[in-house]
């Protein structure tokens, strides 16, 4: 795994679990509000990558009993190749792995599933299918994120959907249209915005209407089976 840090210790994470975040290098989109810069663009082996490895294994058989969880998130942690191997790995000494994806590779989500390895899936709906690509700068194939919704949806296993809202970025009909899309999902998470550490510091300067947060839950609640909001 090319690893890049972890964060020992995190009651935000993983929704009601005591856990660990692992980072992972590497991300196949170009989102510009990314709050993990440092991240997106590092594809290249870490210099240091097997250490952080080995150290955060030791870490986690030092902590068993005592933490939960562990988070993988990035980045884009379908990227690497052996990913399913480390989250078996993860999940042999008895913790409980939660998944963060944007989606992008419903492989990587369908391997997951059917070996076992992921009991909580995160994944990232950046905004409305017709305007998927402008929102992470890149051309998006959108039949691979609504392949990756389905399947997160009918896996049996814990998930929720969530969306970073950023004004300059989102409208309050991207919110409709999303929740036309993925409604029936069980739980669906607003994100407050922060644009202290992004990807494109001119987003900044983007004007763009302000977007209040409780307004956009009371349009879509009736669409899923909880809306939350997360500052």
């Amino acid at each position: 795994m090319n690893l890049v840090s972890f964060q020992k210790f995190t009651l935000v994470d993983y929704p009601g679990k005591i856990a660990t975040t692992v980072f992972t290098a590497g991300c196949n989109f170009r989102c510009p509000f990314c709050y993990n810069p440092e991240l997106v663009f590092s594809a290249q082996p870490v210099t240091n990558g097997n250490k952080i490895e080995k150290d955060f294994f030791k870490f986690l058989e030092s902590r068993k009993g005592k933490l939960d969880g562990v988070c993988i998130t990035g980045g884009e942690p379908t990227l690497q190749s052996d990913l399913i191997e480390f989250m078996g790995k993860v999940k042999d000494m008895g913790y409980f792995v939660k998944l963060d994806t944007n989606g992008m590779r419903p492989d990587a989500v369908r391997r997951a599933i059917e070996a076992g390895v992921v009991d909580y899936f995160a994944m990232d709906i950046k905004n409305s299918l017709e305007r998927y690509s402008e929102t992470v700068g890149i051309n998006v194939d959108t039949e691979r994120i609504k392949l990756s919704v389905e399947l997160i949806k009918n896996s049996g296993v814990d998930y929720d959907f969530r969306t970073t809202v950023v004004p300059g970025i989102h409208t309050y009909d991207d919110f409709k249209s999303i929740a036309t899309w993925i409604g029936g999902a069980k739980k669906y998470a607003l994100q407050g915005y922060r644009d202290q550490n992004i990807l494109d510091p001119k987003l900044r300067d983007k004007k763009g209407e302000v977007l209040d947060l409780e307004k956009i839950k009371e349009m879509i609640e009736g669409e899923f089976g909880e809306v939350v909001i997360r500052d």
